[in-house]
């Protein structure tokens, strides 16, 4: 069964753009845009397991300039 989880993702002034854009280039995102509220940018990402969403897809993300705080949900169906 693979893990999917959407990310909430805060952004320098500015940033959220190009931080979506930046995130719309990972394997394994399905989508990364920029929203208004609380957080700047929503995305949808998908792995086999919960090791390799770590590996492959947070690990990446956290890499990208710009971020300053994600906040990471699950999906549970």
């Amino acid at each position: 069964m693979s893990v999917q989880a959407y990310i909430l993702i805060q952004t320098e002034v500015g940033k959220a753009s190009s931080v979506a854009a930046a995130i719309n280039s990972i394997p394994g995102v399905s989508l990364a845009e920029g929203v208004t509220g609380p957080y700047d940018v929503i995305m949808r990402a998908e792995a086999p397991s919960m090791e390799e969403f770590g590996r492959a897809i947070l690990s990446k993300v956290q890499a990208v300039p710009g971020i300053t705080r994600t906040l990471t949900c699950p999906v549970t169906n």
